[in-house]
């Protein structure tokens, strides 16, 4: 008769490790789909969302050879991310228009990226629950909802999945050495980088990982195989206490140059990268000149922006679309920002050998918003909430791993942290919740910005160009007249303000709002042929013949039909 073999203690521990695995992971998913899942009944907003979807051609055929072709080589929105173009021309493909769809595949990626964080840190730390808590924190903090809420916005989860993936891969390859394990690593970061260049820092996190918790600069953390157990067998002696830290010999330069080589075809790809999106933006307009923002200015910012977004990450409130850059800082909210950083580094550095978590945290942090912190300035805000997407995992990892360290003297400091856990991430929860709600349609979330921000300008324009393309000329009025108030040299807000006036029959003041936007700009082609049909509505037939064949000759297609259907050429 044959017996069976008991299984050992590594099996039943391998096997209780999966199972704590997969509800976690399940956990995690549903949770996040709960406070999330009302994003599906939100519509597109009018905020890039027409140039990225809805008045997007070559997204809106959905996915085909000559829409692929395009995605690799255009630079529109001033953007070089193939990858992401594609991703839209399949929702398309399976959702056509329906926001529900678009916004349900934003979300079904950041639990994906919620879920492979929880892994991916667990298999690097074997610290199960803290790796649990950072992926929680990453899932319900309000700061995500700006990249899950945001159609336009995929950039962000998709090029966030293949930084995680490629983390993933790359403890992989550390775990064993390999070319297959190092190309696939290469290759999905490459793959990221094509869904945006935020990716560019991804190198010099490999190089924090190295250090800890990889342990391969110097310093490693005990596995919990190498951890004697605590507890006491029948017969046995008492057990030794737990080993302490490992202490690996001084980080040398013979330890740091493989390492430093081995990044080498990553940081390639990094200048690339840098270079195609950096043209990208110079030839689409949308680097600010030194003209616009100052470099003193852009400083300033930055060293701010690093402090407010800590606070937005302890007190999550005020969260705006938009927060617009304040071009002068008082002096002393500068100094005291660069304080705080400068102080905050220097004990990162000092105390990394005791807390390396807290060294690692801290330039994961600052080293990722390097890119989107202001210095090259892109856009007209000062931060934004989607730029903390995987910066605010370096915090995540402090506060995780700080936490217990600051009350293991307490006696109940178990059941103390899970329920300081269990409060905090329940209250991220509600605020998630809320904060999701103010994106179910352009006039909600615009009347949110507008009311926690000062001197909007974009987002004033934009909820004009909203109740413009509502039909209700009077709120837009109202709205390009602040615009206006904020930028008198603001030439969409003449032309736009001329649109509504025109549609409520006032044609003498829509021509003036024209004549002014043709004085600022005289060779704004829509604003010609839009006086050209407001003296066409006056009987004033010359004139209006003239301004639309000035428009035509502008380019502006619509007068040419206009004078095609006409029969008068141009």
């Amino acid at each position: 008769m044959k017996h069976k073999i008991p299984p050992t203690n590594n099996s039943i521990s391998e096997l209780s490790t999966k199972k704590h695995l997969i509800i976690i992971s399940l956990l995690l998913s549903v949770i996040t789909l709960i406070v999330y899942f009302q994003v599906t009944q939100n519509e597109f907003i009018n905020f890039d969302d027409d140039k990225y979807i809805t008045n997007n051609k070559h997204v809106q055929n959905g996915l085909t050879l000559k829409g692929i072709t395009w995605a690799f080589t255009t630079g529109h929105e001033s953007n070089w991310h193939p990858l992401t173009w594609i991703s839209h021309m399949i929702d398309v493909q399976l959702f056509g228009l329906n926001p529900g769809g678009h916004h349900l595949m934003n979300l079904l990626i950041h639990l994906a990226n919620t879920v492979l964080l929880f892994l991916v840190l667990n298999r690097m730390t074997k610290a199960l629950w803290q790796s649990a808590f950072v992926a929680a924190l990453f899932a319900l903090h309000p700061l995500r909802v700006e990249s899950v809420a945001w159609a336009a916005e995929r950039k962000d989860v998709l090029s966030a999945f293949f930084w995680i993936l490629t983390m993933g891969i790359y403890v992989w390859y550390v775990a064993q050495r390999c070319s297959k394990r190092y190309l696939a690593a290469l290759l999905c970061f490459a793959l990221g980088l094509m869904a945006k260049p935020m990716l560019v820092t991804l190198p010099f996190v490999l190089l924090l990982l190295d250090y800890w918790p990889l342990g391969r600069l110097g310093h490693k953390e005990p596995t919990r195989e190498e951890q004697p157990s605590s507890k006491k067998k029948k017969g046995s002696k008492a057990p030794a206490p737990l080993k302490p830290v490992q202490q690996l010999p001084a980080t040398q330069w013979s330890l740091i140059r493989p390492l430093l080589i081995e990044k080498i075809p990553f940081l390639v790809l990094t200048l690339l990268s840098s270079i195609i999106t950096y043209i990208v933006q110079a030839y689409g307009g949308a680097v600010s000149s030194l003209g616009k923002i100052s470099l003193s200015a852009r400083i300033s910012n930055a060293f701010v922006s690093y402090i407010a977004y800590i606070k937005k990450m302890v007190w999550p409130m005020d969260l705006a679309v938009l927060y617009p850059h304040p071009m002068s800082i008082p002096l002393w909210e500068v100094l005291g920002s660069a304080f705080i950083l400068i102080v905050l580094s220097i004990q990162a550095l000092r105390k990394k050998e005791r807390y390396p978590f807290g060294f690692v945290g801290w330039f994961w942090y600052t080293g990722t918003l390097i890119p989107v912190v202001g210095i090259i300035q892109v856009g007209s805000q000062s931060m934004a909430d989607r730029y903390t997407y995987v910066p605010l995992i370096g915090l995540s990892i402090i506060i995780t791993w700080g936490l217990p360290e600051l009350i293991k003297s307490w006696s109940y400091r178990k059941q103390t942290f899970i329920i300081l856990s269990a409060l905090f991430l329940f209250g991220l929860s509600l605020l998630t919740w809320r904060q999701v709600g103010y994106w179910r349609n352009s006039i909600i979330l615009f009347d949110h910005t507008l009311a926690i921000t000062n001197r909007n300008l974009v987002v004033q324009m934009n909820r004009g160009n909203t109740y413009l393309e509502l039909g209700n000329y009077q709120k837009a009025i109202l709205d390009y007249d602040k615009a206006l108030e904020l930028d008198p040299k603001l030439t969409d807000g003449y032309i736009n303000r001329g649109i509504a006036y025109s549609h409520l029959g006032n044609f003498q003041q829509a021509v003036r709002d024209y004549d002014k936007a043709i004085e600022l700009a005289p060779k704004e082609a829509t604003a010609y042929f839009g006086r050209g049909m407001v003296y066409g509505n006056l009987g004033n037939d010359q004139q209006a013949i003239r301004d639309i064949k000035v428009a035509a000759q502008l380019g502006e297609k619509a007068a040419q039909d206009f004078l095609k259907n006409a029969g008068l050429g141009w």
